[in-house]
Parts: C-alpha cells; structure tokens; sequence
C-alpha cells in the first residue's frame, strides 16, 4: 500500500508544478495597500511660445458699440386727441386763424372805437349858489346837447338849456324878513371840449338865453322883467369811465357875465353825462 502511494503523490506534485509556476508570471495589478501615499508627479513645464512679429500689422482701431437700452416699460396705446373747433371766419379773420397778438389789439381797436364815437349825447344839470348885501340867489339848470367829436380829443356840439333861479332879498335892516322871486329861463348854447391830459379836460361854452330877471325900480320895489342874457362860461372838468359808451363828467366853470343881468352865479358846478351813440 505505501508503495501505491508514494508514486501517485510524485505524479500529483509533477501536475501541480506547471500550473504554480505559472501562476508567478501573471502580471501583479498596481494596488496600493489601504493607507499608503501615491507617489507625487512633477507638473509639466510649460514652454514659452515666441513672441509675435507686429513690425507690419496695421493697429487695431476700436469699434464703438452703443449701449444695449434696457427694454422700455410698454405704454398703452395713446388716445386719439379730439381737433380743438376753429373759431368761425369773420371780417377781420377769413380763416379764422388769429395772429399773436391780433385779437388783442382788435379788441383794443374796438374798445377804443365804441369809446370814441362821433356822436354822443351830452346832457348835465347845474347848481349854483351866491349872497351877498343882503341878496341872495340860489340857481338850478339843465341842458341837454348834442356833440360830435372832431378827433379823440376835441369834441364841439350845440344844446339847449333851461335855468330855474330863487332870489331872497332882506328887508332893510330886519335880516330875518325876507322877499322871494322865482325865475324860469330858456336858451340855446354851443359847446368846446378839449383832453389835456388822461381824463382831465378844458370846458368852454356860450349861451343866449331869454331870461326872467329881477329888477328893482327907482323906489326900490323889485319885479322881474323879460331879457336876452348872453353867458361866456368856461372852466375844467375831470371824466369818469363808466363803460366804454357811457361816462360822468364834473365840470368847474366860471360866469365872466356875472352881473346883476346873470342868471349863473359863480361858481357854476355841472354833473354832466355822456353817451355814446352811433358808430
């Protein structure tokens, strides 16, 4: 029995010897045991690369790029405007297109035209009031006219008048007795106004008038009695702009026929008003 086996263990190991050996030749895989530090490499050297001939390169000129806009917030559709309605044609605009500055001075033209009629009416009433020696006279008027402006600033005219006079005469030395006589007096005039300056004017006028007057006798009993009275009036006044067609005048004036034949003492006071009429 041992001599069966000592040769099937011999032929075993002569099979198992080939397949040790190669086995040993296997190439053995780069494997590290667990911990180990892989070896560190040198990094490349990086070569220098020959600088670039720009002996005959034409420089480089810069482009100019405009700023990307950021995007606009839309909008929403505008509205379409409704054409403003001209103004209709006139005589002084066919088209009805107005200038700068037109209007206004059409307007002023206006003004002044309606202002400065040729025609107006010029009626006033009066007061008057004067004593002396113990006579007194106290004197209402009214006297209409008719004027008609020869430029804007001298304006003639004729009118009519009419005066209404109280005399008080005392008795002798008892002033407290008195007699009194009331006249009534008709007249035509004729009257001259010139601007001096803004609203200020000079006022002159001459009147015939068929007067009742006082009359005393040689006894001296007083009566009235019938006469022709010619009266130079003249003075200033000032005019206060109502609109443009109306206006009110105070007028100052003086009597250089103040006598005892006057039917105006001095002062004469007027309130006098004007109105435009006509173009």
């Amino acid at each position: 029995m041992k001599r069966l086996l000592f040769p099937v263990l011999l032929g075993a190991v002569a099979l198992l010897a080939p397949g040790r050996s190669l086995a040993q030749n296997k190439p053995a895989l780069n494997t590290a045991p667990p911990g180990s530090v892989p070896p560190v490499r040198p990094a490349p050297v990086a070569t220098p690369r020959p600088a670039a001939d720009t002996t005959n390169v034409a420089p480089t000129i810069p482009v100019y790029t405009p700023a990307t806009a950021p995007a606009a917030t839309p909008q929403p559709p505008a509205q379409p405007q409704q054409a403003e309605a001209l103004p209709p044609p006139s005589q002084d605009s066919p088209s009805g297109f107005e200038l700068p500055g037109r209007e206004q001075a059409r307007k002023a033209a206006q003004q002044h035209a309606e202002q400065y009629t040729k025609l107006f009416v010029y009626s006033g009433f009066g007061l008057g009031y004067s004593s002396y020696a113990g006579y007194s006279q106290f004197n209402f008027s009214i006297s209409p006219a008719i004027g008609y402006r020869v430029n804007d600033r001298l304006s003639i005219g004729p009118g009519i008048s009419y005066a209404y006079s109280n005399y008080g005469i005392s008795n002798g030395y008892n002033t407290n007795s008195s007699t009194n006589f009331s006249t009534s007096s008709f007249g035509v005039k004729g009257f001259a106004q010139f601007m001096v300056y803004n609203n200020f004017f000079l006022h002159a006028e001459y009147e015939v008038t068929k007067a009742q007057l006082l009359a005393q006798d040689n006894y001296g009993n007083f009566s009235t009695i019938n006469r022709s009275v010619q009266t130079p009036l003249a003075g200033i006044g000032y005019r206060s702009q109502i609109s443009n067609r109306a206006a009110a005048d105070i007028v100052l004036l003086y009597n250089f026929q103040d006598n005892y034949n006057s039917i105006y003492p001095n002062p004469v006071i007027r309130f006098n008003f004007l109105f435009n009429i006509g173009k």
